[in-house]
């Protein structure tokens, strides 16, 4: 059994470069002092910590099955450039962002993916659609389908609208057993021929200890919710115990995923 055991550096943003303002929480572009450029999503911004957990996972469990993410980073921001920054919205933004965001790497020259154009074989996107149901990710559309072509190959970015469960932890159980509905909207349905076949192939991966792995990257400060009482090793087994539920009642997602399909084509 492959045993999972990914790592994440530290680098420190020296200089912020420009928003990107297509996107509603301000994401920006810096460079860093390991000499590189990065996406960096802002804990401060309007979906919170909570969508950089949600990055951090979906990007680490897409390496899982092989697919190609950008590398992340953690991305230490100082107070000084909030002090420097002339627009107060982004001011604002960077005030709350203090201290360790989530950085991914900058594609340069990539470009959107354009299901019209760019072709993917049934396997990518199934290994896509299968994880996309799998996290109950509803931010895979035609409409903003957070993947890139770069050298020709396609790159998943942005998984900060996946496990949408930890927006009302409440009911995080009642969500184990439901099929995915909005996988009727993915961008790559059409192709996804083979979502039984992957998970048969892939599902072994998906272990506590290779989960637990995962989530053992995940800070400290990012899981703690003041609202509520869990310690972030709790906050942290609640994320394992819900991924291993999906993937026990995987055969509801892949019926839907195939149901879906039926219906579209």
């Amino acid at each position: 059994m492959k045993i999972f055991k990914p790592e994440i550096r530290d680098v420190n943003i020296t200089r912020y470069i420009q928003p990107f303002r297509e996107g509603g929480s301000l994401p920006a572009l810096v460079d860093a002092d390991d000499g590189f450029s990065y996406v960096i999503k802002f804990r401060g911004a309007g979906q919170g910590r909570k969508a950089l957990v949600a990055e951090l996972i979906g990007g680490e469990l897409a390496r899982f099955l092989g697919l190609r993410m950008p590398e992340m980073v953690f991305a230490e921001l100082d107070e000084s450039f909030a002090r420097t920054e002339p627009d107060e919205e982004i001011q604002d933004l960077l005030r709350f962002s203090v201290g360790k965001n989530l950085g991914v790497h900058f594609l340069n020259g990539a470009i959107t993916f354009d299901a019209n154009v760019d072709r993917v074989s049934a396997q990518e996107a199934s290994k896509i659609v299968w994880l996309d149901a799998l996290l109950m990710n509803v931010d895979r559309t035609v409409r903003n389908t957070n993947m890139l072509m770069w050298h020709n190959e396609l790159w998943l970015i942005d998984h900060g609208a996946s496990l949408y469960f930890h927006h009302a932890w409440d009911n995080w159980e009642e969500q184990l057993a439901k099929p995915f509905v909005q996988i009727k909207d993915h961008v790559l349905l059409k192709y996804a021929s083979e979502v039984a076949e992957v998970y048969q192939e892939f599902n072994h991966l998906f272990t506590a200890d290779n989960l637990h792995n995962v989530l053992a990257l995940v800070p400290d400060e990012w899981l703690i919710d003041e609202a509520r009482t869990l310690s972030a090793d709790e906050t942290r087994a609640v994320y394992v115990s819900f991924l291993l539920g999906r993937i026990n009642h995987a055969s509801n997602f892949i019926k839907q995923i195939q149901d879906a399909r039926e219906n579209r084509i």
